[in-house]
């Protein structure tokens, strides 16, 4: 299959949009690209919403139609996430696992907490930097789950089985060992980075500990089912479930649809100014749980 994304509107502007084509065409990269690249399930696709290293905070949009990526706002301002020393904006390829989802209405009887609402979130720590829209294939060694705001918020962590260090790195201990110091970094980038904007030190469950390959495989299964009846139309809620490829889904949709049709072409518009203070440092004193 070959995906590539359309770009719509400059980005760092309040009208970006990034939609996902397969051969040419708008799909959602919430219910139209698989889970699973291989039939053994080995392998996994991922869309890239924030590539390592920057800072603007971008993810599929649920709400709206076909799901597009979209910067985040908060008080009418575009949200970009600061750099805590000596991090740079993000440290992986950030992004999400299509297919997925953290059922609100279900709370982890390990973390005691409901899910957050949205599809899977996934760190890619390979050496390649992505690019916004671009769907990877990639292999899972790893969970941790981030507390936020009382909702498990999980964050698997995979690598693009086409990394040099993919055939080397098959379970979490493996990232240590390969790896030395991104577990760590990863927990900590993700307890600081809101202090910044005037939030509290986020926690984990399992005091902080990254879980194995198996248990983050059994979280993505767990999302792919809750997915699989949200699509099905058994859970009310505000998300846009349109969908071209899933045949018994109640919002299947044709091409002819007046929405479908409705979506901009794609602009090669130059990317809109960034306030300077993104680039500002950031000197957190925390004290590590892991």
């Amino acid at each position: 299959m070959s995906y590539t994304p359309r770009y719509v509107n400059a980005a760092n502007t309040l009208e970006h949009r990034v939609y996902i084509e397969k051969d040419g065409k708008p799909v959602s990269p919430f219910h139209d690209i698989p889970l699973y690249a291989n039939e053994e399930k080995t392998i996994l696709n991922m869309v890239v919403e924030i590539p390592r290293w920057t800072n603007a905070k971008l993810e599929i949009s649920k709400e709206d139609f076909l799901n597009p990526i979209k910067q985040d706002v908060k008080k009418g301002k575009l949200r970009y996430v600061r750099n805590c020393f000596p991090h740079h904006g993000y440290i992986w390829n950030y992004g999400a696992f299509p297919q997925t989802w953290e059922d609100p209405n279900h709370h982890h009887p390990d973390t005691k907490a409901k899910g957050d609402n949205d599809p899977l979130d996934v760190c890619e720590i390979g050496e390649r930097v992505g690019y916004t829209g671009q769907v990877k294939q990639v292999k899972v060694l790893g969970v941790m789950a981030l507390l936020d705001e009382g909702e498990t918020d999980w964050k698997v962590i995979v690598i693009d089985v086409t990394d040099p260090l993919a055939a080397k790195l098959n379970d979490i201990e493996d990232v240590e060992r390969h790896l030395p110091g991104l577990l760590r970094a990863t927990n900590e980038w993700f307890r600081i980075y809101k202090i910044p904007d005037g939030k509290p030190e986020n926690v984990f469950a399992f005091s902080g500990e990254a879980k194995s390959a198996a248990y983050a495989t059994q979280v993505v299964t767990d999302c792919h089912e809750a997915w699989k009846h949200l699509i099905a139309g058994e859970v009310e809620n505000d998300i846009s479930k349109a969908t071209l490829t899933v045949e018994d889904s109640p919002s299947l949709i044709s091409e002819d649809h007046d929405a479908y049709q409705a979506i901009p072409e794609a602009t090669n518009s130059a990317p809109g100014p960034i306030d300077p203070s993104v680039d500002k440092w950031f000197f957190i004193s925390s004290s590590p749980n892991l």
